[in-house]
């Protein structure tokens, strides 16, 4: 079964806020598997809309990213960061 990745563009709007977001959200993250790769370093914008924050986060599987991003906790978290930020976030299979 091929990983899965989560693909996340964000610009912050209310840091105060959005680290609110960040606690909860790694904690679910974590507990369905999550293990972050990228998160807000440094970037080249090459094409497309720029956001200061992206983030990549890879998963066991699509299944386990869809069950987390689904997840109470993590939709608790979502309650925080559309306070805080606008965002772009994709779910992605990986190659095998």
């Amino acid at each position: 079964m091929p990983k899965a990745y989560w693909v996340g563009n964000v610009e912050v709007t209310d840091a105060d806020v959005y680290g609110e977001y960040a606690k909860i959200a790694q904690e679910a993250i974590q507990a369905h598997g999550g293990k972050f790769l990228a998160r807000g370093g440094r970037y080249v914008q090459c094409e497309g809309r720029e956001r200061a924050r992206n983030v990549v986060v890879e998963f066991p599987s699509l299944e386990a990213a869809t069950e987390c991003y689904n997840s109470e906790r993590y939709q608790e978290a979502v309650s925080f960061a559309a306070r805080s930020s606008v965002r772009d976030l994709v779910l992605i299979e990986g190659a095998e």
